[in-house]
């Protein structure tokens, strides 16, 4: 391997992230053969016949075989199946009843590939595929409009044509695309992954999250282990309607608070991406999406999961909901490039050994004061598959990891006059490869108010 890959990786890791809480700075080369494979061609190949499909509104006419949400689905799922024999392509299935946006009995499709690993614990890679024409001028009303302003539904309305051209690009397209192609290299790749890998187009975002709510309310139902979603929402344009250019990097919002399984996967998508897209900065944005807006990746966040979703730097938001939402909207090396941040972020977790768990039976921390009483005592449950751990730390008042230590294969460590009432600890598992888990947090939570009978 060049010797200079480590070196350059070190160095850009230094200048994005704290030295004390990175990963190992030495790039794996089976992940950076992962994260070259994204092919720009094929992105284009796709969005170039996506788009085609005219609109893909969720309450589009069903009919055509050419054009029409129900047509765009089949192919998505042939195409999913060309792709490798080794994705096990489905229609995740689910029947609406009239509410809201959706306005009819409404059958929605969400098509999923799964790349099953050695345990069930899962990772989602997602987009949505369903588009959007609200008309001429309606979508800038919305967007300008004073958060929480109940602004009438135009796809409630009987003259609402779900039939106009929306061909949706960028929105989301561009995310429908990069897991298409995330789909096809996972796949290709020949590692075997600890984690079954789960590539999903969504429906029925446009009309309040629906495919997604759906599918993650039947994820908690069952006890399925989903430990990351990383879902992309509008990530191909860099021209923004401002006049900003930003071809260089890409925002990752993700909901509170500072600890949460969502922030702690935040932060392992900018190290990753540190490692394998040093060129691509990752921004991390501390709340769940833009000001009064969402994706899909609320669904998860919403039933417990850890979840993040990926924005373009600089948007047009007269190019979103519209006609115009086209291909010239669309740059295909930067969609390429936030491609890459998600394939290094999921294979590299993929890898790992699954997150240690930091609580005991009825759910409170297992962290607590030495004998005694001034050095840190953390207790965690082994993961399966973990070579080692590794122990972090931080002043309460920081956002990012300032410290770290390698503490060996045991489940107790004592960090010697190190306060818990200074610090915010966490660990990690790591593989036998070097790769990492997420970090898991030692949560205090809030503390409950006392019973109390007021003296009449």
């Amino acid at each position: 391997m060049n010797t200079l890959l480590p070196m350059l990786a070190a160095l850009a890791l230094a200048l994005a992230w704290p030295a004390a809480a990175a990963a190992p700075a030495d790039a794996d080369p089976r992940i950076q053969r992962l994260v070259a494979a994204v092919s720009p061609d094929r992105l284009q190949q796709l969005l170039t016949r996506l788009t085609a499909f005219g609109t893909r509104e969720t309450l589009s006419d069903r009919a055509p075989a050419t054009r029409g949400i129900t047509a765009a689905g089949d192919w998505i799922a042939e195409e999913l199946k060309r792709s490798s024999p080794k994705l096990q392509v489905s229609f995740d299935t689910h029947v609406i009843s009239p509410a809201g946006r959706i306005t009819r009995t409404t059958t929605l499709r969400n098509v999923m590939a799964i790349l099953p690993g050695r345990s069930a614990r899962r990772i989602y890679i997602s987009g949505h595929y369903d588009s959007l024409n609200l008309g001429p001028g309606v979508q800038l009303a919305l967007t300008t409009a004073a958060p929480g302003a109940r602004a009438e539904n135009p796809q409630s309305q009987p003259q609402f044509d779900h039939d106009a051209d929306a061909p949706g690009a960028n929105d989301d397209g561009s995310g429908t695309v990069l897991t298409m192609e995330l789909a096809r290299v996972f796949a290709e790749s020949g590692l075997d992954f600890d984690a079954t890998l789960v590539f999903v187009c969504w429906a029925g975002e446009e009309q309040g999250l629906i495919g997604s709510t759906a599918h993650a309310r039947d994820l908690a139902a069952n006890g399925v282990v989903v430990e990351a979603a990383l879902n992309s929402d509008i990530v191909g344009n860099v021209r923004g309607g401002d006049g900003r250019v930003d071809g260089t990097g890409v925002r990752v919002y993700s909901v509170g608070p500072e600890d949460s399984p969502s922030r702690a996967l935040a932060r392992y998508v900018r190290a990753a991406a540190a490692i394998y897209v040093p060129s691509h900065r990752v921004r991390l944005m501390a709340r769940e999406d833009r000001f009064g807006r969402g994706s899909d990746h609320s669904a998860f966040t919403q039933s417990g999961f850890p979840a993040v979703v990926f924005r373009e730097a600089a948007e047009n938001f007269a190019r979103q909901h519209t006609a115009d939402d086209t291909l010239a909207g669309v740059d295909i090396g930067y969609l390429a490039q936030n491609a890459r941040v998600n394939a290094a972020a999921a294979a590299t977790l993929a890898l790992a050994p699954p997150v240690p768990k930091i609580t005991g039976e009825r759910g409170a921390p297992l962290l607590s004061r030495d004998p005694s009483g001034y050095d840190a005592s953390l207790r965690w449950t082994a993961s399966p598959g973990a070579a080692g751990y590794r122990v972090y730390w931080r002043d309460t008042w920081t956002h990012d990891w300032q410290h770290r230590q390698d503490v060996g294969n045991v489940t107790h460590f004592v960090l010697p006059g190190v306060s818990i009432d200074d610090f915010v600890f966490g660990v990690a598992a790591v593989g036998a490869d070097g790769q990492e888990s997420l970090v898991a947090s030692y949560e205090a939570g809030v503390r409950k108010p006392a019973a109390v009978t007021p003296v009449k």
